[in-house]
């Protein structure tokens, strides 16, 4: 096992967890329909469900909420958040908004029409609801290699290039609204995209003068990736690889709950002044004025010292050996996950884990709630739950090609402790891989369906 990398901050304040008795789990998830977003948060011991917004915030954010400027337009904390958004992005235009998915909301209310298409590598489940909830048809082009759970490839979220060229030739510029890439690729195991790829995607849009708009709700990690990855950047700071990145799109959102280290916030930046009008007209009715986007002036300024703090390098090189240390620790005790580990979760391959539950009977879903009945941990499934659609044509079920339990591990938060106790945890579940058995949906939303569905067991 790989050794865990010190933690590259002390711990100032704990919050109390405790783990709930196995007859208490099997209760809780019960009521909870067996599908774990619907868990009360005290009842769950490891809360691994999601990186976005449940990490530490630093002594430096705290100090600057303290003088956040609560004025309803112009306040001053807009400016401050400005300021790191033009030097860390460069794009002339943006709006704060509460979240990464209210600036998905707004673009593809904007764009998207029925039966356009907009490809990505892989687009993520915020954004994949977005563009389906208006008829539109995110169309997913990352390179095969993705889908090869044991390659050790170092850019395993790039955009097959030669797809995203057939996908506009049969499909139509004109059909195409814009196109976008998510850096790092969280729908396919958290693998992070090189600049290459980025470089050679923004000349294809550019060619047929389609938008090309970046999904950078991890473009931290993505670019310390390449930093190490990268022939020709090893010597290239953080700040300077994301420059370079930005400066090869016209616009790019972002969920700031993320890489930017704060509980809450996000962003919607372009560079057409026409867009960003419409834009503003947009945020004005559905999220607040265009200075402060839904959110308050203290959060304006976490989000701007959050943005900064998420591209140290002491802290990155923490954080991507924290995630290894749990894949390759995981690996040990024979849990299959995606390879090589990504930058902000873990990703155990449920569908070789348990190979006699069929994607229509989710085996992300029994493992994710297996996972929380043996230990009190909660993952969540990226599988069939998620993933699956009928295709719009023919109403065959599409099923991902992928079916897994993700692992994200919140910033700054959990030691080395906790991930040996999710380690020996799930190492006691995959003993018994073949005792698990899966579930049937009793209730589904149209849209984004894993956060309110409920399940009933096989």
């Amino acid at each position: 096992m790989s050794i865990h990398p010190p933690e590259p901050f002390r711990i100032k304040m704990v919050e109390p967890i405790r783990l709930i008795s196995a007859e208490e789990r099997a209760d809780a998830l019960k009521k909870a329909g067996y599908n774990v977003f619907a868990l009360p948060a005290e009842d769950v011991f490891i809360d691994l469900l999601t990186d976005s917004g449940t990490g530490s915030m630093s002594q430096n954010q705290w100090a600057a909420m303290m003088t956040g400027d609560e004025s309803y337009a112009g306040a001053r904390s807009y400016f401050r958040l400005a300021d790191a958004m033009k030097q860390i992005f460069g794009f002339e235009y943006f709006v704060p908004t509460h979240q990464g998915r209210a600036a998905e909301n707004i673009l593809t209310g904007l764009l998207v029409k029925p039966g356009l298409s907009i490809p990505s590598n892989m687009h993520f489940d915020t954004t994949e609801g977005n563009i389906r909830a208006r008829g539109g048809r995110p169309v997913n082009l990352v390179a095969d290699i993705a889908f090869d759970p044991t390659a050790q490839h170092p850019f395993k979220g790039n955009m097959d290039i030669n797809k995203l060229r057939k996908f506009i030739r049969e499909v139509g510029a004109e059909n195409i609204p814009f196109g976008s890439i998510t850096i790092t690729n969280n729908a396919g195991g958290g693998q992070p995209v090189s600049l290459e790829n980025i470089r050679a995607v923004s000349a294809v849009y550019r060619e047929h003068k389609i938008p090309f708009f970046i999904d950078a709700c991890r473009f931290a990690e993505n670019s310390y990736f390449i930093k190490l990855r990268e022939p020709g950047y090893e010597n290239k700071s953080v700040a300077e690889i994301a420059r370079e990145i930005f400066s090869l799109a016209d616009g790019a959102w972002m969920s700031a709950k993320k890489d930017a280290l704060v509980n809450m916030g996000g962003f919607l930046a372009v560079r057409d002044p026409e867009l960003y009008q419409q834009i503003c007209n947009e945020l004005i009715m559905r999220e607040g004025f265009v200075t402060y986007g839904g959110l308050s002036g203290r959060d304006l300024d976490a989000l701007a010292v959050g943005l900064w703090e998420g591209m140290d390098e002491a802290y990155l090189a923490y954080r991507l050996g924290q995630t290894a240390y749990l894949m390759e620790g995981l690996h040990a005790v024979g849990v299959p996950t995606i390879e090589p580990a990504g930058g902000h979760a873990v990703y155990v391959d449920s569908g070789r884990l348990l190979p006699h539950i069929p994607h229509g009977e989710f085996p992300g879903q029994a493992l994710s709630a297996a996972l929380y009945l043996e230990g009190g941990i909660r993952g969540v499934e990226i599988g069939s739950v998620m993933f699956a659609y009928p295709d719009p044509d023919s109403g065959e079920m599409i099923y991902p090609k992928l079916e897994l339990v993700r692992l994200a591990i919140p910033r700054r938060m959990y030691t080395q402790s906790h991930m040996d106790y999710v380690i020996e945890t799930l190492g006691s579940l995959a003993k018994k891989a073949t005792a698990l058995r899966g579930y049937r949906i009793t209730y589904a939303a149209r849209f984004m369906r894993h956060f309110t569905a409920r399940f009933e067991p096989l």
